[in-house]
């Protein structure tokens, strides 16, 4: 399995490809599979989306075990799957790589940092696809290209043998076509575990209260169908501090963790970043040890609404995104505002280490715009099966 896939919208690493057969029985035996560029592989090199990083890192000297566990149940990989630069984006626009292809929304980009994976899944170039989701990278190339995707619970996959990003908020994800695959992953990657019954059905005013009014309109299909598996919602404000005061928190303890995994690799590498991750990586080396403090009692707070929030099993409803992809190109300036807005929709899984499962339900303009559920720690499996629940 030498060859790189047939892949017409670059969404497979040529600098670093491998494909490895899988073991040829198990519950994915027969299907395919993409692995990020930051799962390591006995014998090769990781890219991380850097050049810079390939060139002074050495060949892995063990598989990562998530890959592995994949492997032994019967999965192949096909290649590794374009990341962006040290996944240090949503956009899926990598300087150096270039941007795979959004088939599900032509002419805008596929999201990232998993831009590859949700990419190769959405094109039908794999049967399934590993990612990562710090702050939001498998939610939302996700709801960019159409797809089913999962941030499972902080911990709760291994992440041993993966390029770290900000270990406290680092997570493996998971993308699918469909729901029930998504599930099927899931059994294999968080053991094949009894899904609990789902309590009530929360709907996030305050997140749905930051989409304008098209995007609004577009989910109310998506939550009439959510709603027949959940049950009436009950309307809540999940942050009494304000999304984007809890963006500022997950932001400031994200990029103090960046720096500390990062900062001496970049002092003496000197790489060159390309345009957004540039700018990030400087502003991280510039963020005090009081501001981590305060961010980190305001997490604090956040975790225990969320812990207050999700007991007795309840199931939060969200938006994903605030809105579509934006097109390819569109300026740094406006690509930071809507970065800005996503992350105060995206961080609330993030900074209570929670899981959360985005799911394609709607469309806007023709493109595809996912709406989440998420629950309280530990209960992936309920989240996977009422995803597979909701779709059928």
């Amino acid at each position: 399995m030498a060859n790189i896939p047939d892949d017409a919208i670059g969404a497979f690493c040529r600098h670093t490809h491998v494909a490895l057969k899988g073991s040829g029985s198990g519950p994915l035996k027969g299907l395919s599979f993409g692995a990020k560029d930051i799962y390591d592989i006995t014998g090769h090199r990781t890219g991380f989306g850097s050049p810079d990083w390939l060139a002074t890192h050495e060949p892995a000297t063990r598989t990562a075990p998530t890959v592995a566990t994949l492997l032994a149940a019967g999965a192949d990989m096909l290649g590794k799957t374009q990341t962006d630069e040290l996944t240090y984006s949503l956009n899926g626009e990598n300087a150096h790589y270039g941007t795979p292809v959004n088939v599900n929304a032509p002419g805008r980009i596929p999201g990232g940092s998993s831009s590859g994976s949700a990419a190769a899944v959405a094109g039908g170039l794999v049967d399934f696809a590993l990612g990562s989701d710090t702050g939001g990278s498998v939610r939302a190339p996700a709801s960019f290209c159409g797809v089913y995707g999962i941030r499972p619970t902080h911990g709760r996959v291994s992440l041993e043998g993966v390029c770290a990003l900000a270990k406290s908020f680092d997570t493996a994800g998971w993308f699918a076509r469909d729901a029930a695959l998504l599930e099927r992953v899931g059994r294999v990657l968080l053991g094949d575990v009894q899904a609990s019954a789902h309590g009530s059905a929360l709907l996030a005013e305050d997140a749905f209260a930051l989409l304008d009014s098209a995007a609004r309109e577009a989910l109310q299909p998506a939550l009439a169908r959510i709603g027949v598996v959940l049950g009436a919602f009950r309307q809540v404000t999940v942050s009494t501090e304000g999304l984007p005061q809890w963006f500022q928190a997950f932001r400031v303890l994200q990029g103090a963790e960046i720096h500390a995994q990062l900062g001496d690799w970049v002092a003496r590498v000197k790489p060159k970043l390309g345009p957004g991750v540039k700018e990030r990586i400087e502003w991280t080396a510039t963020i005090t040890s009081a501001e981590v403090a305060q961010a980190q009692r305001l997490r604090d707070m956040a975790r225990a609404r969320m812990d207050s929030l999700l007991s007795g099993n309840a199931v939060l409803v969200l938006p994903t995104l605030p809105d579509i992809a934006p097109l390819l190109n569109t300026p740094p300036a406006q690509l930071d505002d809507f970065r800005a807005k996503a992350m105060s929709l995206l961080c609330i899984a993030g900074l209570a280490g929670l899981p959360q499962v985005t799911l394609p339900l709607a469309t806007l303009k023709g493109c595809p715009l996912g709406v989440s559920l998420l629950a309280g720690r530990g209960n992936d499996a309920m989240l996977l099966a009422l995803a597979r629940r909701i779709a059928a």
